[in-house]
C-alpha cells in the first residue's frame, strides 16, 4: 500500500506578473458567517511559481501545492484556465 497524498489545488486570477518566475493569485471563496448565517467572501493571495513566465495579470489559472520554493512560494502554476485578451 502506497501512502501518496494528493495535493491541494485552488483556482484563482492573477493579480501581479511583475517578478521574475513569480506570480502573485487571489483566490476568492464563500464561506457561511456564523453569527449572522450570510454568505460572505474571504480573499488570500499566495505567491506560485511560474516556469516560463506565460501568466498575464487578469488570467485564471490552478494552483498546486508543492515544497517551499523560497520564503513565500509554496504553490506552482499546474494550468491556465483562462488568458485575458489583451
Amino acid at each position: 500500500m502506497e501512502n501518496v497524498r494528493k495535493r491541494k489545488t485552488k483556482i484563482g486570477k492573477v493579480v501581479s506578473d511583475s517578478m521574475d518566475k513569480s506570480i502573485s493569485v487571489l483566490v476568492e471563496r464563500t464561506v457561511l458567517e456564523p453569527r449572522f448565517k450570510k454568505y460572505v467572501r474571504k480573499k488570500k493571495k499566495f505567491m506560485a511559481h511560474d516556469e516560463n513566465n506565460e501568466c498575464r495579470a487578469g488570467d485564471t489559472v490552478r494552483i498546486s501545492e508543492c515544497r517551499p520554493l523560497s520564503k513565500k512560494k509554496r504553490w506552482r502554476v499546474d494550468s491556465i484556465l483562462e488568458k485575458t485578451t489583451d
